[in-house]
């Protein structure tokens, strides 16, 4: 079967699908993978990537735009409390200019189905049988049926979804459920890195995605570092220079092969942070802020896995407490129970026939 799968230009869109997309072609299955910009990247896998987004979609000036025409739209999305409004239309102006592309690609290739993450609603517009695969704590469908409501082309309602949200944290009607494995490409890790420090590690990630405010996590985090017994290591560090004694840089790392070796993760509230930091076991602070990041924190802390706080909210003893309460600890590793027991992409993979809407 010829599968074509389909996301948004952005790595942390595009890096959740990449289990399922290797499974499948692993099982025999033909796969390409269709995005652009920086989500290119994937074509290390070793699977055919085809570019589909022109070269002048840009996330910052189509955000920009957005907020000059809907300021009141936009100050909802800074607080967090925009809901879909302001996603929905970022998402479907950038599905608005892969439409044509993905149109001709599948006219050429012919795929038999679609495989798509939410926000590339664009993949439901081809005339060809699709299938949302979720990719965060929101409901995917809903999610499509956002974006697709903003774009000019026919988005029509997918044949099914693959939820990958732990039931404890999200559920939605429908679909099937399928584990998060975590992906985030090769790279090397350092040898200190992939193995105990000998006292508590704490990462500290951002978003790979730029925006404003990008590094202020990781600077309060900094600051309060010297007074917390600890071992702190960040990744794609804003600065290297006048760091406490305890606080380690490190470059671009595949975050899920060092997981293991950690205690605690701070990061921006991303859902492939989010989601493998749960299949890790990890407890983790997580930072409110728009798009799906306030949902996400929110969700962590109900479920007693994780912390929330703002920047100018961290302290010595809140980072304490990531690595020291046993509650976090405990919910951290039912959480992570709880994804190993869904079905594995290479179950989903080797079912393929019968879960798709050719059946």
């Amino acid at each position: 079967m010829r599968v074509l799968v389909v996301a948004a230009p952005l790595l942390g869109h595009v890096f959740p699908l990449m289990p399922l997309a290797l499974a499948l072609r692993d099982a025999g299955h033909e796969v390409v993978v269709a995005t652009g910009g920086e989500a290119l990247r994937v074509h290390d896998s070793g699977l055919h990537v085809e570019d589909v987004v022109p070269a002048n979609v840009r996330f910052g000036p189509i955000a920009l735009r957005i907020m000059v025409t809907h300021p009141l739209v936009a100050k909802r999305e800074m607080r967090g409390s925009g809901r879909l409004d302001f996603v929905s239309r970022l998402f479907g102006t950038v599905g608005d200019a892969m439409t044509k592309p993905l149109q001709a690609l599948a006219s050429k290739w012919k795929p038999d189905v679609v495989v798509h993450e939410p926000l590339a609603a664009a993949g439901s517009a081809l005339g060809v049988p699709s299938i949302v695969h979720d990719v965060s704590l929101f409901d995917g469908l809903e999610l499509t049926a956002a974006v697709g409501a903003r774009m000019k082309a026919e988005v029509r309602s997918p044949a099914t979804v693959l939820r990958t949200a732990p039931p404890s944290l999200a559920q939605f009607p429908g679909g099937d459920l399928m584990r998060f494995v975590a992906y985030s490409g090769d790279g090397e890790v350092p040898q200190w890195l992939a193995e105990p420090a000998g006292k508590p590690r704490i990462l500290v990630s951002r978003s790979t995605a730029p925006g404003p405010g990008a590094g202020r996590m990781m600077d309060a985090v900094v600051k309060a570092a010297a007074h917390v017994d600890a071992e702190f290591v960040l990744v794609r560090a804003n600065r290297v220079e006048g760091l406490p004694d305890n606080v380690k840089t490190v470059g671009w790392v595949p975050i899920p092969r060092v997981l293991p070796f950690c205690d605690g993760i701070v990061h921006h509230g991303g859902a492939g942070t989010l989601l493998g930091a749960l299949a890790a076991g990890v407890p983790q602070l997580v930072e409110p802020g728009p798009g799906d990041r306030t949902v996400h924190a929110d969700a962590i802390t109900r479920r007693t896995a994780g912390l929330r706080a703002h920047p100018k909210e961290v302290t010595p003893d809140l980072l304490t407490q990531l690595i020291e309460d046993a509650r976090l600890q405990r919910a951290a590793s039912e959480v992570r129970d709880e994804i190993a027991a869904m079905p594995a992409p290479s179950e989903i993979a080797s079912n393929w026939e019968e879960l798709t809407p050719l059946k």
